[in-house]
């Protein structure tokens, strides 16, 4: 204990010690380093142009307050902030976060100074080379709170890769209610109850959510209101249906099972929607686009539970496939060997849009008809009539239909089919040679939605949005960025855009853009509406929600209220990393020289990344390794590369003590990282990466190879290099860092790719703003990056002899002023803003095998001068080495030991080590969570400004009452009292029924998804009104609904027609342009049957022809809902008989 203590009076004494050497600059730990900028503590002041405040001396306990503060403990630095709270109440708050932040701080510092020597180790000074900070060498922007971008809800923060493989998420849909959001994962589905958002979670981070049993990899998913259920399409060809709001609090860790499911496609299931009129559409690969009637799941849902068993077999038999109806029919377009990736149901206009990558269809969701087929350009494509079909494609045709009762029948053989597949994918490679690029595909559809105003919208991949009207005509396109469009929502007057390079657009219904940042660092895939905000998923498994407001000004008051409270969910973790590197000179080691460089050492550490040289050499080794570089093949690594690898292993006892997390090799380089078992759990997302630097760029005998990990949310990149040989190369040297850090890109490695994703996996990204992505290397964006290995440089303007002299007697200081690398970083010319700390072992290189101490540098007949060749140096996340660990700069490392093993004899270099103490800084997401829901019901500035936006205009439906015989129609009017403010209405069908002796004979049961019964049509059921203005819907009755069934693809009791009266309770919602909150209206319309009129009882396509006198009501009970004078004067002059 006693130790202990000392190790604390030291951490005290040196952090209120006066800088003695400003000649030098020293790491996070120096005794030499207590003076602060004021503005320092917030990274930003490089970007806003604001100029520094006068420096002063602060004491340990000062970095955990605000040093413009005069009132001492109790004084926050944000007392103008209008929080709506009491000063006291929350300085006292403040205070007392601050108080467990130097707490946290005091006990990591403790624990890194009680080592197994029980002695507090200082940091070692460091050089630190010129031109850091600036051009491709700048620091990633880092902050408490994004300060490109609103704030956002982190609703499941970005996991670890490595843990989610085989359980990726793909899709996102929220329902309707707000309450619940649903994901489709490759295993099953997943939903999170979003009313507990910003409550504390059992898992620090993810909001808890509840898991499906397991099933095949879910590739799309609708949510149906009316019935509360959630329908998922899967890859093995399977639709399942989930209850919603099933109590899961009652068993929270039992997986939930479906209540219906059942065999839809031969292929996956890869689009689906409800239409219009209830019916469920899904389509498959090849063109197959399958309606489950609504009267089928209604029988399903409807059974007892004794008869549950017969449900999935009831709606398998109802299937009506439209390919074979349209085939039947002799119609051929491209339409039909299209993936049908994409439906949308156009509830105003009666219609079903499908979509492949190069083409769309319109259908009629009533009779379910082919309207139209239309290309990109918005080209309508002929229906032509098929004549003379060869046996291949009738053959082609049938096995691509659904009914799997029909066998498929063709007299082609094997062979012939064979014949045709290669010939096939001949002409398609020729098409595209022919072609000479990939611009079509660049063109394809990613994203499908439908508007407020009834308009859709289309996302391509080459970053282009396309406005359609409700006919499949082109109206307008624009194009803001050059990255694929992955996804597009929408909510009230804007749309959202998602693209794959994690940035997110936002656009007004004319297709102006009102905002944009960057909103993951991976592509965002998939999107959908919550409860008062967007919620984005990125291709990482990251979920954020964002305001529904943004971008707006109540960002700008959250954004700051989540600044000045960032110690109350900072975390602060403290641990050591070993870094390696010895260039082996295609030698082998024993265990006893393994010990000694890294075994001796790795004991106190979390993280140890080694680097090696020249592993492996020779003409055909390495014109092997460039051909293999070149395909992506074998890029695990030589046998030679292994055994090191396995022998590093053993030393660092890998299994009980270590995990290696990952490796590469390029030729001769081979990097290997390791991680304790203590952290392993907050370690992934590994990436590698090799950098050719030899003969063109090409050959491997000189370059780099790196890995990048993510831990505890932060990005640490290690880079392994071996430059250009012999004295007179410097230009060569700094010319492959450059390259090097230029042009390292990592992958990841193929066993843990995410499969799941649309689109190509896109670049790490932490860009703050629009830029794009190619401005910075990779390299850039981490938060701290370690260069080791044989970096070449020599010594110049010095002889051989001169050299030794030196050397022997350890006069290192002379030696190091003829060190050709620091003379190039003080000359910013290479590894710009980089750190090492001062060197104090002798030169590593050139020495003789099993020649031990000094005397074996070379003597041969080259005599080489000795040299400081392997190095290791670093960069981290601050501008400055005064600037301390926060939110803000986020990695703060310092040098323990930097040193070279002089014992180990069996290569001409000799190993190097270096061990880091790296303070890291994070954010407790849920904490973070709990801040941001309680900032936005606390502050009163905030509520006020959110309440304003959630304000519904005043408006007046015309009637409550309609009644309808055959063929009528009546009109609805609504109208719209605001004059400034814009009203949004939809129309649902919240329940039909059947009506027996002017009486109700049933409850009203909702469609699915709240759709029309088939005898009713409502005309337009989404709409914008503006301010003082009427908008007409009309109501009509358009036919006799009959009882027919499909069977198997086969129509049944088509003649027969249910004449009993019917009601329908329509129920009108209203609500501002950004806001989830609604007014609602109910309709009854009522349907009599007029049976002395009527003819032949047969379904009827609607007449859409006819148009409907907008000045008539027919039949309709009028009931004001105002006594407003002037709208009923307004209406009156409408001369409504």
């Amino acid at each position: 204990m006693a130790s202990r203590d000392h190790a604390v009076d030291d951490l005290f004494s040196s952090l209120n010690s006066s800088p003695t050497s400003p000649q030098l600059n020293f790491g996070n730990n120096s005794p030499n380093l207590i003076t602060f900028d004021d503005d320092d503590y917030n990274k930003n002041n490089n970007n806003n142009g604001n100029t520094p405040s006068a420096t002063k001396t602060l004491m340990v306990f000062d970095r955990f307050y605000d040093s413009s503060s005069d009132d001492g403990l109790y004084s926050t630095g944000s007392a103008g902030t209008g929080t709506g709270s009491t000063g006291g109440e929350n300085s006292v708050l403040q205070a007392g976060n601050r108080l467990d932040y130097m707490m946290q701080y005091l006990d990591k510092k403790l624990l890194t100074a009680d080592g197994n020597d029980n002695e507090y180790k200082q940091a070692l000074p460091e050089i630190v080379g010129s031109g850091g900070g600036i051009g491709m060498f700048r620091l990633p922007i880092r902050a408490a709170v994004h300060p490109g971008r609103p704030p956002s809800v982190e609703l499941r923060p970005h996991p670890l890769r490595e843990t989610q493989v085989g359980c990726f998420l793909r899709v996102l849909e929220g329902t309707e209610c707000g309450r619940e959001l649903w994901a489709g994962s490759e295993c099953g589905v997943r939903v999170w109850d979003v009313k507990d958002m910003f409550d504390d979670g059992e898992d620090e981070d993810e909001v808890r959510f509840y898991e499906s049993v397991m099933t095949s990899p879910t590739l799309c998913l609708v949510v149906d209101d009316g019935n509360k259920v959630v329908w998922s399409g899967h890859k093995d060809g399977k639709i399942r249906c989930w209850k919603m709001l099933q109590g899961y609090d009652d068993e929270p860790d039992v997986p939930f099972r479906e209540c219906i499911s059942w065999q839809a496609h031969r292929g996956p299931v890869l689009s689906m929607v409800i239409s219009s009129y209830g019916d469920l559409w899904s389509g498959s690969e090849v063109g197959s686009i399958i309606v489950w009637p609504w009267k089928a799941l209604e029988k399903a849902h409807l059974l007892t539970k004794e008869e549950k068993h017969k449900a999935s077999l009831i709606v398998e038999r109802s299937y009506i496939d439209l390919k074979n109806q349209v085939t039947t029919n002799g119609i051929s377009c491209s339409i039909l060997s299209a993936d049908v990736k994409y439906l949308l149901s156009d509830h105003s206009g009666a219609k079903v849009w499908s979509a492949g990558p190069m083409s769309s269809a319109l259908w009629d969701a009533y009779t379910r008809e082919l309207l139209k087929v239309f290309n990109v350009d918005g080209l309508a494509e002929n229906l032509t009539v098929m004549q003379d079909l060869t046996p291949e494609e009738e053959a082609k045709m049938k096995f691509a239909s659904y009914p799997k009762k029909e066998k498929t029948q063709s007299g082609i053989s094997f062979f012939q089919s064979a014949r045709d597949a290669i010939l096939g994918a001949a002409d398609a490679v020729l098409r595209v040679a022919a072609k000479g690029s990939f611009g079509d595909d660049m063109r394809r559809i990613e994203a499908l939605i439908i508007t407020f105003d009834g308009t859709i919208w289309t996302g391509s991949a080459n970053g282009s949005v396309v406005k359609w009207d409700g006919n499949g005509n082109r109206v307008q396109d624009f194009q803001y960025h050059s990255y694929a469009i992955s996804c597009l929502c929408t909510f009230g007057l804007q749309v959202w855009v998602g693209y794959a390079s994690g940035i997110l657009h936002v656009l007004d219904l004319d297709g102006n853009l009102l905002g944009e940042w960057v909103a993951h660092g991976s592509p965002i895939i998939d999107m959908t509406v919550g409860p008062g905000y967007i919620f984005t998923l990125a291709n990482d498994g990251g979920i954020r929600g964002w305001s529904i407001s943004s971008p707006g000004p109540v960002d700008k008051m959250i954004r700051s209220e989540l600044s000045d409270k960032e110690l109350h969910y900072t975390k602060l973790e403290i641990f050591k990393i070993l870094a390696g590197t010895w260039n082996v000179a295609e030698g082998r080691t024993t265990h006893d020289s393994l010990i000694s460089w890294l075994g001796s050492s790795a004991k106190d550490v979390d993280i140890v990344a080694v680097g090696l040289q020249e592993v492996e050499m020779g003409a055909g080794f390495l014109a092997m390794s460039a051909a293999r570089e070149s395909m992506q093949l074998g890029l695990e690594g030589s046998a030679a590369g292994q055994w090191w690898l396995d022998m590093i292993g053993r030393t660092l006892d890998e299994g009980s003590s270590f995990h290696r997390v990952g490796s590469r090799q390029l030729a001769g380089m081979l990097i290997g990282v390791w991680v304790s078992n203590n952290i392993r759990d907050n370690v992934g997302d590994i990436d590698v990466a090799a950098v050719p630097c030899g003969f063109g760029n090409a050959i491997g005998n000189k370059g780099a190879v790196g890995l990048r990990m993510r831990i505890y949310g932060r990005v640490l990149c290690f880079v392994n290099c071996h430059f250009a040989a012999h004295l007179e190369a410097v230009t060569r040297r700094n010319a492959d860092f450059d390259h090097v850090y230029k042009s390292m890109s990592f992958t990841s490695p193929p066993n843990v790719m995410n499969a799941s994703s649309r689109i190509q996996m896109g670049r790490f990204v932490n860009a703050v703003g629009p830029l794009s992505m190619d401005e910075l290397p990779e390299l850039s964006e981490a938060d701290m990056v370690v260069f080791l290995g044989d970096f070449n440089y020599r010594l110049d303007d010095i002889s051989y002899d001169e050299a030794r002299d030196f050397i022997s007697q350890r006069s290192f200081d002379w030696l190091k002023e003829k060190d050709q690398l620091h003379i190039e970083m003080k000359a910013g010319t290479v590894f710009q803003g980089m750190r090492e700390a001062v060197i104090t072992f002798p030169p590593t290189y050139k020495f003789e095998r099993h020649q031990p101490g000094l005397a074996g540098y070379d003597s041969g007949e080259k005599k080489r001068i000795p040299a400081w060749c392997d190095r290791v140096l670093y960069r981290d996340s601050r501008l400055d080495s005064s600037d301390i660990c926060n939110l803000n700069c986020p990695v703060a490392s310092s040098i323990l030991q930097y040193e070279a093993c002089m014992d180990v004899t069996d290569s001409d270099h000799k190993p190097v080590r270096c061990i880091f103490s790296v303070e890291l800084a994070r954010v407790d997401e849920s904490k973070r969570r709990k801040l941001y829901g309680e900032i936005i019901k606390t502050n009163e500035k905030i509520r006020r400004a959110l309440e304003e936006q959630c304000n519904v205009p005043d408006v007046i439906f015309s009637t409550n009452n309609i009644i309808l015989h055959d063929n009528d129609k009546s009109i609805l009017r609504i109208t719209n009292k605001c004059g400034e403010d814009k009203a949004l209405f939809k129309v649902i069908c919240e329940g039909h029924c059947s009506i027996k002796d002017g009486k109700q004979a049933s409850s009203h049961r909702p469609r699915s998804s709240y759709g029309f019964p088939r005898w009713l049509e409502v005309k337009p059921t989404i709409g914008i009104i503006e301010p003082n203005h009427i908008a007409e819907i009309s109501v009509h009755h358009q036919g006799y609904e009959t009882l027919e069934e499909y069977v198997d693809g086969v129509p049944h009791n088509c003649w027969c027609e249910d004449v009993r009266d019917k009601e329908v309770m329509l129920l009108v919602e209203v609500r501002g342009s950004c806001t989830k909150e609604r007014k609602c209206h109910k309709v009854r319309v009522r349907h009599t049957n007029s049976l002395s009129d009527r003819s032949m009882p047969m379904e009827q396509k609607p007449d859409n022809s006819s148009r409907v006198q907008a000045s008539v009501l027919h039949r309709s009970d009028i009931k004001w809902l105002t006594g407003s004078h002037d709208v009923v004067d307004h209406l009156r002059d409408l001369h409504t008989p």
